[in-house]
């Protein structure tokens, strides 16, 4: 009978066998990478055997408490992902550097309600450092197992040992192992530690937490498959400020409409208990031209923001939008709108809109307050004070009505605004709306117009 082999040729770039030496990879097309390397011990941990070859079974029969969650003690956390952290399931959680990933990793370490052990994996830190850390967060760290080491082969005995219920890894880029080459940080390194750590999640009923660096334009490093392994995908983003903004780009758990909120202190991530507040400017006396304020809603809340326009002439033959919080194709389109049915001029002027705080706005209910932010900024003339506005304006100059308007006229009410300028409620809303003299609506822009400006 013919011996095994016992080893094979790896290439090092990206992870291609051959059962014999070749000058170039016949895959990537790299030279002189092929590998000597001893055959896997890890892929026999996923070859179905007779014993563990899985059974399938009726809907009807399954344990819905397969799918509970863990609450992380962190609100906002468990806004973004949905409800708490879901077991057997993966979240990559990317941020530029220094934003506080790996604060906010070690505080849901320490919150989590769970009983089971937890295990914080350090790549990039040492064991004195990361305590240090604990340490200035008032973290004493006594269910916190730490794994301070980069190699995949030596943290999977860990895992089989301690069993935890949650794992942190921080970060992805700094695991490797030798079956996918010797140079740490390739794409081939990246895809198989996540798959191998997202596998013993999902075999031990664990919950995964990938900490990942973005590259300069704002995306999480490394391919995109990397995203379709997991299940959730948090990105971590900021203001000018101390600010720290939660989204969720996927979930497969809950909505990726949510937004979480922290403040970052000498206590690690605090989460803000008034956001409506944070957005706003408290100002004595009338509003500077060019000032509206919107009614918007992030995922399950309302939140108050103020928008702020700036209209000067072009300083080229092409007026440019510059707008970086508001999608500048909408800015484009809400002028082009104010200028078709209110006869504004501003294809010859420069436009810049910026909205206060930093937070990124991409829900329709912006609209209207934008254009009147802009009709404010171009004619000099302010808008009244302690107005709330919330709208979606369209193309033939309509106000169509947005979700959620009681909502948002309680939050403005809540908040000390007089007046809400909106469009008509919808059928449903309409039935348990009370006739509020506050409360104004409008039609089209030139009505909204004439009510804001009269």
């Amino acid at each position: 009978m013919k011996k095994q082999k016992s080893f094979v040729y790896r290439c090092s770039s990206c992870g291609h066998e051959e059962p014999k030496w070749l000058g170039r990879c016949p895959d990537c097309g790299e030279w002189n990478t092929l590998i000597e390397t001893a055959v896997s011990s890890v892929r026999s941990r996923h070859t179905s055997t007779e014993k563990n070859i899985p059974q399938s079974l009726p809907l009807s029969a399954i344990d819905p408490q397969e799918g509970s969650r863990i609450k992380s003690g962190i609100s906002e956390l468990d806004r973004v992902l949905g409800g708490g952290i879901m077991r057997r399931s993966a979240v990559l959680v990317g941020g530029e550097p220094g934003i506080g990933k790996s604060t906010l990793l070690l505080q849901a370490a320490s919150l989590a309600e769970t009983k089971g052990r937890i295990v914080y994996i350090s790549g990039e830190e040492s064991a004195g450092q990361v305590k240090m850390r604990a340490n200035r967060l008032g973290i004493s760290g006594e269910r916190i197992e730490m794994i301070c080491s980069g190699k995949l082969d030596d943290i999977l005995p860990i895992l089989d040992a301690v069993k935890p219920i949650i794992i942190m890894v921080d970060s992805i880029q700094t695991l490797y192992t030798t079956e996918a080459g010797l140079v740490p940080g390739t794409v081939n390194q990246m895809k198989f530690c996540s798959f191998e750590l997202i596998t013993w999640a999902k075999e031990h009923d664990a919950a995964l937490f990938l900490a990942a660096h973005v590259t300069k334009d704002g995306i999480i490093a490394g391919p995109k498959t990397l995203e379709h392994m997991v299940d959730t995908v948090l990105y971590f983003e900021q203001n000018d400020g101390d600010c720290r903004f939660l989204r969720a780009a996927k979930n497969r758990f809950g909505s990726v409409d949510e937004i979480g909120l922290f403040m970052m202190g000498e206590k690690g991530l605090q989460m803000v208990e008034d956001p409506s507040m944070l957005f706003l400017v408290n100002r004595e006396g009338t509003l500077p031209p060019g000032v509206a304020t919107a009614a918007v809603l992030e995922g399950s809340r309302t939140l108050l923001v103020e928008i702020q326009a700036l209209v000067v002439p072009a300083k080229g033959s092409i007026s440019r939008v510059f707008s970086d919080k508001i999608d500048s194709a909408r800015v484009s389109r809400v002028a082009a709108t104010l200028e078709k049915h209110i006869n504004l001029r501003l294809s010859d002027h420069d436009v810049y809109v910026n909205v206060a705080g930093g937070i990124r706005i991409s829900e329709v209910g912006v609209e209207l307050a934008l254009a009147g932010a802009l009709y404010s900024a171009k004619t000099g003339l302010p808008l009244p004070g302690k107005t709330a506005i919330a709208g979606e304006l369209s193309l033939a100059g309509e106000v169509r009505p947005v979700r959620r308007s009681l909502g948002r006229i309680k939050t403005a009410k809540n908040l000390g605004f007089e007046r809400f300028l909106g469009p008509m409620p919808d059928a449903v809303e309409k039935e348990d709306n009370p006739k509020d003299s506050s409360v104004h609506t409008v039609s089209d822009i030139k009505s909204a117009i004439k009510v804001l400006f009269s």
